[in-house]
């Protein structure tokens, strides 16, 4: 979905009949290129979205069901529009990305011909201020996928220590001015909206940061987002349950928008391959490091400059897909 405040983002599609949720689907032609040729089977589509990728992949094969997640339950409303005409091909759940399993077990499967994982905010999200995801639209500092459940960015915000915030701010946003933009949110507390957070993190900054990058306040609310919704915490649980339900030749594929998000998809496709750092070259690999997948390229795969020109939120994604190995007897 989005590596920041307002990037691009996943689970996506454009949703013509549904303009609450309208989405431009970022890289779809190369995730269905890779899913299309998986066995015929049940595909889990992870972060559903407008279900862009969904609906595509379901027109391009054929042989192949959609289980799409979702923990918006405003994304689930337009999916369940745009991909009606699929019938029994579909079937929603409202959930978080690591109930994937749970999910799966639902429908009556055992296995995945492949999953797909599409991470971040997307921008129905970002562009209705009332979902408090916007720096640059004024509404309630809310930021929760489900808004059903959960503290709210504001609640965050308004009470966690200035030491924590500094923490937050480094680990989802790699933000160089943490500490100034965590005293200056502790010392104007409490917020209510994102156009009071942003105008304050905005001053904090030095001028010479303010000039250059984008707005200053995107990465904090990329941070604090991140925070509230528990994505890098869940992130790596979801994509180990998608690795271990797929088929022999099944395929899971991920599109991450920034450097945390894509550190762990690396690591969990290279250890999956039986490519994790050995701690002395000269050892043989230890027992249960067999590989279990291949890599179906080498790095991440970017969008071409001319995806980027129509939809410049696709700038940050990042592309990578494994393949899972016939099991050896």
């Amino acid at each position: 979905m989005t590596d920041s405040g307002e990037n691009p983002t996943g689970g996506t599609g454009q949703v013509s009949n549904t303009p609450t949720f309208s989405h431009v689907s970022v890289m779809r032609d190369e995730v269905v290129s890779v899913l299309a040729e998986v066995p015929d089977g049940l595909v889990v589509d992870a972060t559903l979205g407008g279900a862009g990728h969904a609906s595509a992949l379901l027109v391009a094969n054929d042989g192949l069901s959609i289980l799409g997640l979702d923990q918006d339950e405003q994304a689930l409303e337009a999916a369940g529009t745009r991909l009606g005409p699929h019938g029994d091909r579909v079937a929603l759940r409202h959930t978080r990305f690591d109930g994937l399993a749970d999910a799966v077990k639902s429908v009556g499967h055992t296995s995945l011909s492949g999953a797909l994982f599409d991470l971040g905010v997307s921008s129905p999200q970002l562009d209705h201020a009332d979902r408090g995801f916007s720096f640059r639209n004024d509404g309630p500092l809310d930021m929760r996928m489900d808004r059903s459940r959960g503290r709210t960015a504001a609640e965050l915000v308004n009470t966690i220590d200035e030491r924590s915030l500094i923490g937050i701010l480094r680990r989802n946003a790699d933000e160089r001015q943490a500490p100034r933009i965590a005293k200056a949110i502790v010392a104007n507390r409490p917020f209510s909206t994102t156009g009071e957070l942003a105008d304050v993190v905005r001053d904090a900054v030095p001028a010479a940061v303010r000039r250059k990058g984008g707005h200053p306040a995107r990465k904090t609310f990329q941070a604090l987002r991140i925070e509230i919704n528990d994505e890098l915490d869940i992130l790596e649980n979801a994509i180990q349950q998608a690795l271990d339900l797929l088929a022999p030749a099944g395929r899971c594929a991920v599109l991450s928008y920034h450097s945390g998000e894509d550190r762990i998809v690396k690591r969990l496709f290279r250890d999956a391959a039986g490519e994790a750092p050995r701690p002395r070259p000269d050892l043989p690999p230890p027992p249960g490091s067999e590989p279990t997948v291949r890599l179906l390229w080498r790095g991440a795969r970017k969008p071409g400059h001319a995806e980027v020109e129509r939809n410049p939120r696709a700038e940050a994604a990042r592309f990578r897909a494994v393949e899972k190995l016939a099991e050896v007897a």
